[in-house]
């Protein structure tokens, strides 16, 4: 990520990212913005598979964990020459879920938490080199996918109100924003390392609906 003459106008000029996951969604939105401000990118990009417990082997596990966890070490890992020359940074797509959790996800949640975790000492070691490492954790992200998943719900519009009003603002995020924060930590957060932003529109704040208990009788028969 050298900077070759920096246009005041661009907000990323002549540097280079790597953006993996970048054909739809977040990343895609992610791929525009830095294209956008004067950036060259490279991008790939592989869907995770749909995972609940009942019904995953520990290979699947393992294959998630691959994909989620050891593709983010490996790309790291192959980059960081390059960063430790050129005082680069590394920003690393996580979740809200990885933080507070989610029903019927352990295997997704678990490959999130690591990635935070990983970005928090990943930033203590590179920091002799001038490398900040930090994340996002995204909350619920009008994405292809949230529209995908909702389209084969009984009730869609029921199901996109319900994560619309799983926010304190009352609506869903889009990718152009993540994209936005993304680009803030690259281009203007030079004193931030080690952080996790979240982009939540407050989802994680007051209570939720916690009781999953299905019974029959009432609590005073």
């Amino acid at each position: 990520m050298a900077d070759r003459g920096a246009d005041p106008s661009l907000r990323y000029h002549n540097k280079v990212v790597i953006v993996t996951g970048g054909t739809k969604g977040i990343g895609e939105a992610i791929v525009r913005a830095f294209v956008k401000n004067g950036a060259s990118v490279v991008f790939c990009s592989k869907d995770p598979p749909e995972q609940i417990i009942d019904d995953t082997s520990a290979q699947e596990f393992q294959n998630l964990l691959s994909l989620n966890l050891i593709g983010y070490f490996l790309t790291a890992k192959y980059a960081l020459p390059h960063l430790r020359k050129t005082q680069g940074n590394i920003i690393n797509v996580s979740s809200l879920v990885g933080i507070i959790g989610q029903k019927h996800a352990i295997p997704y949640v678990a490959t999130k938490g690591a990635v935070t975790a990983m970005t928090k000492a990943m930033a203590i070691d590179e920091s002799q080199y001038s490398v900040r490492v930090n994340s996002i954790s995204p909350g619920n992200i009008w994405t292809p996918l949230w529209k995908e998943l909702s389209s084969h719900a009984a009730n869609p519009d029921v199901m996109i109100l319900g994560g619309k009003d799983a926010q304190l603002l009352g609506r869903m995020g889009t990718a152009e924003e993540c994209a936005k924060a993304v680009l803030y930590l690259a281009a203007e957060a030079t004193f931030c390392t080690g952080i996790d932003l979240l982009l939540t529109g407050g989802a994680e704040l007051n209570y939720g609906n916690k009781n999953q208990q299905k019974t029959q009788n009432s609590i005073y028969n």
